[in-house]
């Protein structure tokens, strides 16, 4: 082992007072030394250091205990403004956010099936168009991306739909725009926005299953995101469901996303449930090539029979998948998210039914699956979160 130098310690010490100052929203500086053990020198230097670099401000007085009322300290959400990127969806989504994730303005670009060279042209243009909006220091690029990433490189290894494969990504962006750049699995973005910015409480177990296109699964285990020894951890989507099922696009078959996916369930809606002429869908769409996902999800909810059929069914899978996560994982929070999450309590309930059908009855019973708190916002704000992860050490 290496011996910790004098500059790994202040660099500790600046993380931990920052992390604290984060997660407890207000604090003085004797509660900071209180709180971390830290000497009340140690803590005024680098509370002064952190001022000075526009991360942290004096908000005003304090109650007093009988003495000098104590002055409040808590983040300054402006003193840095953070670009995330969703790359998993029909259409390239980003957004400027403040240091708790609030999202001050967001840009899309639809991707009309462009791959390659193309699709990495309009991740540049998403970029130039955020980078544009805000007169902030910028902390850096988070971005969520489907396929197999080389995280710690930042390299797209393999991404089937979108014809990358051994994308530095990382690099281009990081010379293009001077700014640091982290590139993640995109459920593995959302889990860890989920557990920054969500309703979980910190330093619980936490799975976020991710569902659209494609389904995922993001891993965070004792307040660290797991990505395993490859950094593809949570590759649920390609676990095999159905011996002999349906041809998947990773070249196996019956694997999780031949039965549950926006594209299996749009493809219901356009090859089966159109022909029933009392659906909801013939209301909202002139012909079956003009029916989309939206439109699905509003007919879903409008009654469609087809549809709640399939949906059950669907979920019926998913609960199958997330009670093999449990049995493995014995993590009593799960989250579900991505575009099928639109399909609300009614597809949740499903869900959990079918995941407490199959548990086994001596795991504990405090297992918890709701929808995510975050919505479609989860990877942009999960993104914006592996930021503060890897630049401030708040995770």
């Amino acid at each position: 082992m290496e011996k910790e130098t004098r500059q790994d310690s202040k660099d500790r010490n600046k993380r931990l007072i920052l992390r604290t100052i984060y997660s407890q929203g207000q604090i003085s500086r004797a509660g900071l030394a209180r709180s971390t053990d830290l000497t009340r020198t140690t803590v005024s230097s680098i509370v002064s250091q952190l001022m000075r670099d526009g991360l942290v401000q004096e908000t005003g007085l304090g109650i007093s205990d009988g003495g000098k009322p104590p002055v409040i300290l808590q983040i300054d959400e402006h003193g840095r403004h953070l670009i995330g990127l969703d790359l998993a969806n029909s259409q390239f989504q980003g957004g400027v956010t403040d240091m708790r994730g609030n999202i001050l303005y967001r840009y899309e670009l639809p991707m009309r099936d462009q791959d390659g060279e193309a699709a990495l042209a309009l991740v540049f243009e998403l970029v130039d168009n955020l980078v544009a909006t805000t007169d902030q220091p910028i902390l850096g690029i988070g971005i969520g991306t489907p396929g197999l990433i080389d995280a710690p490189n930042g390299i797209i290894r393999q991404a089937v739909n979108l014809r990358w494969r051994d994308l530095p990504l990382r690099d281009l962006l990081a010379k293009r725009y001077n700014l640091p750049v982290y590139i993640t699995n995109d459920s593995h973005a959302a889990a860890v926005g989920e557990f920054l910015f969500g309703q979980t409480p910190r330093g619980a177990n936490l799975v976020v299953v991710k569902a659209g296109r494609g389904i995922s699964a993001g891993i965070v285990l004792d307040g660290r995101l797991h990505v395993g020894d490859s950094s593809i951890a949570g590759e649920i989507g390609h676990i095999t469901m159905l011996e002999n099922g349906e041809l998947c696009a990773c070249g196996n078959t019956g694997c999780l996303e031949t039965l549950v996916s926006t594209r299996v369930l749009l493809r219901h809606a356009r090859e089966v449930a159109w022909r029933n002429p009392a659906s909801p869908l013939r209301s909202l769409a002139a012909s079956p090539a003009e029916i989309t996902n939206d439109i699905v999800y509003k007919a879903f909810h409008a009654g469609d029979p087809d549809l709640q059929a399939k949906v059950t069914e669907m979920g019926t899978h998913l609960g199958n998948a997330i009670a093999n996560i449990v049995g493995l994982l014995n993590v009593e929070s799960i989250l579900v998210g991505g575009s099928l999450a639109q399909l609300g309590e009614p597809f949740m309930e499903v869900v959990r039914r079918q995941v407490f059908r199959r548990l086994n009855p001596m795991l504990p019973s405090q297992t918890v699956i709701n929808l995510s708190s975050l919505g479609k916002d989860i990877v942009i704000k999960g993104a914006a979160a592996l930021l503060l992860t890897n630049e401030l050490g708040l995770v």
